[in-house]
């Protein structure tokens, strides 16, 4: 017999009380599973809060790159996600994509020790692993521009991988000059060659719905993610990461109205009133929607049952390499 959310709800807190794990859920996931979380932040802050965390068992909610993260982090942990969903952006790069963007460099008279990689986490370990080996490391939306300020003082050329957004906007802040693999440029006349992936969500808002929430809201404000496109950032009034986006949406006056260019399900959240989300259509991940009640339920289920199901697993180079590019960002 299917039960009810309400039952599902009940199984799950029983579960959860009687095991030694921790659920933990990224800002994107459904409500219902994001409230019976004990642990919820972005991917990284995930990571690092379940460093300290004394379960046996972390249950993560999100998309698979975050499993891995985790797992990379805290190899000693057993990691196991309701859905082994994976992010569009992460799946546009692997190994070998990266090694063709290294060689195309190459190939434009950039010597490979003269270029320092640098992925977004939104990307999988054995891209982390490859970039680590490089001499490389991680960085997220919010310290992307501390990264980069450190990566260019080497003098070296910079490659960024997946996402061009983030790239290109964090070149157009700090006065640096960008292009993207496969698009009209010369890579030795950039400082910073964007591999060409982008997140789909954040392709969804347009100068066009920015001119809209301007017309029907006089003194509206435009807050967006950096993985939008950089017309989009140029016109917005505040650009954030997740966490920065959140305390400066909940930091604004109750009557100061807001339209939000980021995921549904965490705009939804922020404020009761005056908080709009920048698209004529739903801006929801679709891999991040996929975990459901039942997912959680089943999965802790079968760690009761001794036979624990997606468990996360990365081989031992992997690690150590993904570990060295996450620990350098750590370092700074």
């Amino acid at each position: 017999m299917k039960l009810t959310n309400e039952e599902l709800k009940n199984e799950i807190q029983r579960l959860k009380e009687k095991l030694s794990v921790t659920v933990v859920a990224h800002f994107y996931q459904r409500d219902e599973v994001f409230e019976l979380a004990d642990i919820t932040g972005d991917s990284l802050e995930l990571a690092m809060r379940t460093m300290a965390d004394n379960a046996e068992y972390v249950l993560f909610c999100g998309v698979g790159f975050m499993g891995q993260s985790v797992k990379v982090l805290s190899p000693n942990k057993r990691v196991v996600m309701p859905k082994i969903a994976c992010c569009a952006m992460a799946r546009m790069i692997d190994s070998l994509y990266y090694d063709d963007s290294v060689k195309y460099l190459e190939d434009n008279g950039i010597a490979k020790e003269n270029i320092l990689p640098i992925t977004y986490i939104n990307s999988n370990a054995d891209v982390k692993a490859k970039v680590g080996e490089m001499g490389g490391m991680v960085c997220t939306s919010s310290n992307a521009k501390k990264i980069i300020t450190k990566a260019l003082a080497e003098g070296k050329k910079i490659l960024f991988v997946p996402d061009r957004c983030l790239g290109q906007n964090i070149a157009n802040q700090m006065g640096f000059k960008s292009m993207v693999i496969g698009q009209e440029g010369d890579p030795k006349e950039a400082d910073i060659i964007c591999y060409d992936g982008f997140c789909s969500v954040h392709q969804l808002f347009t100068l066009e719905d920015i001119a809209f929430y301007r017309k029907k809201f006089p003194g509206i404000l435009i807050a967006t993610h950096p993985e939008c496109d950089p017309a989009i950032c140029e016109a917005s009034d505040f650009v954030g990461s997740t966490s920065q986006l959140i305390k400066y949406i909940t930091e604004l006056p109750e009557d100061q109205k807001v339209a939000v260019g980021t995921e549904f399900n965490m705009v939804n959240r922020l404020r009761p009133k005056n908080t709009y989300v920048l698209s004529s259509t739903k801006p929801e991940c679709p891999t991040m929607n996929e975990t459901t009640l039942e997912d959680v339920y089943l999965t802790l289920k079968a760690i009761d049952e001794g036979e624990p199901i997606n468990e996360i697993e990365v081989d031992p180079k992997t690690q150590k390499w993904a570990k060295v590019a996450l620990e350098r960002m750590l370092a700074l």
